[in-house]
C-alpha cells in the first residue's frame, strides 16, 4: 500500500499497486466505491495480467483520508489523482475510470495530458444534472447537514444494492455528499466537451442493460470508440468481467468483438 499527500493538513490519498510491464494501468472507482474491490479481478484477467496496475481510492473513499476542509469536486479529485501519478512515476498511464471515476479521469486528461496515454471510461458521467436516482442526484437533493446528520446517508444505504453498499458504507458521508454535488454540478467545459476535445485514444463502455448512450454518434464522430457490453448493466466489471477485461486490454482500431 502506498500513499501521498493531496490536500490540507497532510491528508493522504492511498493506492495499492501490482508490479508489471508496459504503461501503468490506473483504475479509478465511482461514487461511494473503492478501486480494488471493483477492479482487482479485472487486472488479474489473462488479457491484462502482467501489467503494472494501480488501484486508487479517491479522497473520502476506501482507505484514503477524508479531510473536512476539502471540496471533493471533480477538479479536486482529479488534482488528487494527479498527485498519485506524479508520486508513483506513472506518467503516460492508461486510466480506467468507472462512473464518477471516469469523469475524474476525463478532467485529469484535460488538465494534465502529460499523465495520460489512453482513457477507458465505463458508464462515466459526461453531463451535469443527471436524472434523480439513489446515486449522485439523489444524494445531492439533501443538504450536507441533512445527509450527514439527518439520516440521508442511512436512507441512501438502504436504497442501494449489497455490492454498492459494501463500499459506500466505508466512505465518509461528508465526502460522499460533496462528491455527489460535484457530479451534479459538473465542470466547465462539461466532461463531454472535454472528452470530445481530447486526442488520446478513448473508449467508452456502456452496459447493454443501461440503454443507448446519449450523444453516441457525436462521440464516435470525435474518435471515441463506443462499446456496448452485452449482458451488463452499470457495474460492467461484475456483470460481464471477461468482456470488460477484453475491452480494457484492447487498444487497436478494429471493431470490438466481444466474447
Amino acid at each position: 500500500m502506498r500513499h501521498t499527500e493531496f490536500g490540507p493538513d497532510g491528508a493522504r490519498i492511498v493506492w495499492t499497486e501490482a508490479a508489471g510491464d508496459g504503461p501503468p494501468t490506473v483504475y479509478v472507482h465511482g461514487l461511494g466505491a473503492a478501486s480494488a474491490p471493483y477492479h482487482a479481478h479485472i487486472a488479474a484477467a489473462p488479457v491484462l495480467a502482467g501489467r503494472r496496475s494501480l488501484f486508487v481510492d479517491l479522497p473520502g473513499h476506501g482507505l484514503s483520508d477524508r479531510p473536512r476542509d476539502f471540496g471533493y469536486s471533480l477538479e479536486d479529485h482529479a488534482g488528487a489523482l494527479a498527485r498519485v501519478l506524479d508520486a508513483a512515476g506513472a506518467g503516460g498511464a492508461e486510466l480506467v475510470g468507472h462512473s464518477m471515476g471516469g469523469a475524474v479521469a476525463i478532467v485529469l486528461a484535460h488538465r494534465r495530458p502529460d499523465l495520460v496515454s489512453r482513457l477507458v471510461l465505463t458508464e462515466a458521467n459526461l453531463d451535469p444534472a443527471p436524472p434523480v436516482t439513489a446515486a449522485s442526484s439523489g444524494i445531492s437533493t439533501y443538504t450536507e447537514e441533512e445527509f450527514v446528520k439527518g439520516g440521508g446517508f442511512a436512507r441512501t444505504l438502504e436504497k442501494v444494492g449489497p455490492i454498492w453498499r459494501a463500499t459506500m458504507r466505508l466512505a465518509d458521508p461528508t465526502a460522499l455528499h460533496r462528491s455527489a454535488v460535484g457530479l451534479v454540478e459538473g465542470t466547465r467545459p462539461t466532461m463531454r466537451q472535454m472528452l470530445i476535445g481530447l486526442t488520446v485514444p478513448r473508449t467508452y463502455l456502456q452496459g447493454e442493460h443501461s440503454g443507448e448512450l446519449a450523444g453516441r454518434a457525436a462521440l464516435e464522430g470525435a474518435g471515441v470508440r463506443v462499446v456496448t457490453v452485452p449482458r451488463a448493466g452499470h457495474n460492467v466489471m461484475f456483470d460481464n468481467a471477461p468482456a470488460y477485461a477484453a475491452a480494457v486490454a484492447y487498444a487497436g482500431p478494429a471493431a470490438y468483438d466481444h466474447p
